[in-house]
């Protein structure tokens, strides 16, 4: 009984943030299971040109407004830590391009639309680049140059392919698999289906056996038609009225206190800064997050809403949030572009408790996730917010909860493990990226560099943490009571660097100091 409540409880751990809540509404009896959402996507007729999907339209509009931009490239690194089969690993390669459409498909314009354009078939080269007889010093600068420039090298959305790849050699047993892929074609979701992928053809491929994968049930195109019909009429109105009641007319910017004047046009440069919180903290976060009947997405989006407050004393708050939209069986085995973004907006007035900002979050999360379905590029065109060149649209900050990261893939002689890759450019002003993993939260700070210094963000990583040991302990304590506590703490912490530096510095001219003394007294000597 107990192995079976055990395997309950793991498989509702790896369910999406957005699942778990939406799992919580079924069971609580607050859940109305529509009959649209569980009708199939059906297979096109045609086989030609596809209509694209809301969400390639909108980012096929911004490749055309800054075509110099590579935002918008996806870099997978895979580590292949064994022998390693390279003509195995490129029929591996080709097999995923056949299965998935999308890996073939190139946007052309027709009647002044853009619309996909999917070739019947594409073979692909894996270039191989031997860095084996390199000194480890000269190898590792060798790799980060390989993988900047791969990074930095723009598609071109016409002429296609939209992903390359590439197989670095480090040694015998040390390979690395590098893919860059246009996001118009792929998103986070897809890399994990990408590398699962890989590991099972490599595993068939590799013993000279077939495939083992069934064939897709539909593909990106198919998806992309269904939600060009189904989105319309009442189904729309529906998802769009909660949407307009939910944010209003002109959802308010957060305006952060930056370090540096914001330039008329967005800027794209950025840098991350790590945060890992403690294996006790984590199980601290989850025993609170079941206490007060929320997920541990929404205990740290409150978190991260409460030290927002703290930074502007802005009591409404707006944070972006992507959502797989994998909410139909056909689509958790794509590749492709079918992540949507949540706009989130929380209102944090009367001076709330953290137990009362938790269910409202939690409100808004369960009214957002059971109208997911909206692509966020029609709530923009419906919406028409005044689009502002130096600022994102609708929302400037960012928040993420991977709470399923891919495991790393075991295969005979063979270890595959994905790793993220860094292109330091961004396109939000500043994202919270978090990942539940058995060690701990780990994750990290993404922010413009052209607006915010390192040591802002080093500071805001360590007020978040502090934050987070303080709601943990008391989930009672009032907002404005938590916001003092963090900018005493803030200051006392400024004072203390302050205090180091001073005294490196005396440590430094007095050790500039002794060696003229030193070096004045040898000269007389």
């Amino acid at each position: 009984m107990n192995s079976k409540k055990d395997e309950i409880l793991q498989r509702q751990s790896q369910l999406s943030p957005a699942k778990q809540a939406l799992l919580q509404q079924r069971l609580s009896g607050k859940f109305k299971i529509e009959t649209h959402s569980l009708q199939s996507i059906p297979r096109r007729s045609n086989a030609g040109p596809a209509p694209v999907s809301f969400a390639q339209q909108r980012l096929w509009f911004l490749h055309q407004l800054e075509p110099e931009s590579v935002c918008y490239n996806i870099p997978v690194s895979v580590r292949l830590t064994g022998a390693i089969d390279a003509a195995a690993l490129e029929q591996t390669f080709n097999e995923i391009v056949r299965r998935h459409e999308i890996l073939r498909t190139t946007f052309k314009i027709v009647d002044g639309k853009p619309v996909q354009d999917i070739a019947p078939a594409l073979a692909m080269k894996l270039p191989v680049v031997n860095l084996r007889q390199l000194p480890e010093t000269a190898r590792d600068r060798e790799v980060q140059r390989l993988v900047t420039e791969d990074c930095q090298q723009l598609f071109d959305l016409a002429a296609g392919p939209l992903m390359r790849s590439k197989l670095l050699q480090l040694g015998d047993q040390e390979h690395l698999l590098l893919f860059v892929i246009h996001h118009i074609i792929s998103d986070g979701w897809s890399a994990g289906v990408l590398i699962r992928e890989i590991a099972t053809l490599y595993n068939a491929f590799s013993q000279n056996q077939p495939s083992p994968l069934p064939e897709l049930p539909i593909q990106y195109a198919d998806f992309a038609i269904w939600q060009r019909q189904w989105l319309q009429g009442e189904i729309l109105e529906t998802q769009l009225a909660y949407w307009k009641q939910q944010l209003g007319s002109t959802p308010p910017i957060l305006e952060l206190p930056t370090d540096r004047p914001r330039s008329a046009t967005q800027t794209t440069r950025s840098a991350k800064q790590l945060l890992a919180l403690s294996p006790a903290l984590t199980e601290a976060l989850n025993t609170l997050s079941q206490q007060e009947g929320v997920t541990l997405f929404m205990t740290l989006l409150a978190a991260f809403k409460a030290l927002l407050f703290r930074y502007k004393g802005q009591e409404d708050i707006v944070v972006g949030s992507p959502i797989a939209n994998r909410n139909r069986a056909e689509t958790e085995g794509l590749i492709g572009f079918l992540v949507n973004t949540l706009v989130l907006r929380t209102n944090l007035s009367g001076n709330p408790t953290f137990r009362e900002i938790l269910q409202r979050v939690r409100e808004l999360c369960l009214g957002a996730y059971a109208h997911q379905d909206l692509p966020f590029e029609k709530l923009v065109q419906e919406m028409q917010p005044e689009r502002n060149l130096g600022h994102p649209l609708l929302f400037p900050v960012w928040f993420v909860l991977q709470n399923s990261p891919v495991p790393a893939l075991k295969l005979p002689g063979v270890t595959l493990t994905l790793s993220e890759l860094d292109i330091g450019e961004a396109r939000n002003d500043l994202k919270l990226d978090l990942t539940e993993t058995p060690e701990g939260i780990k994750g990290f700070f993404e922010y413009k560099i052209d607006l915010f210094e390192a040591a802002t963000i080093a500071r805001m990583a360590e007020m978040f943490e502090l934050l987070l040991n303080r709601v943990v302990e008391q989930p009672g304590i009032q907002l404005n009571v938590l916001a003092e506590t963090l900018a005493v703490a803030e200051k006392q912490q400024q004072l203390s660097k302050e205090k180091e530096f001073q005294e490196a510095r005396r440590q430094k001219l007095g050790n500039i100091q002794r060696k003229v003394v030193t070096n004045t007294i040898q000269e007389i000597s």
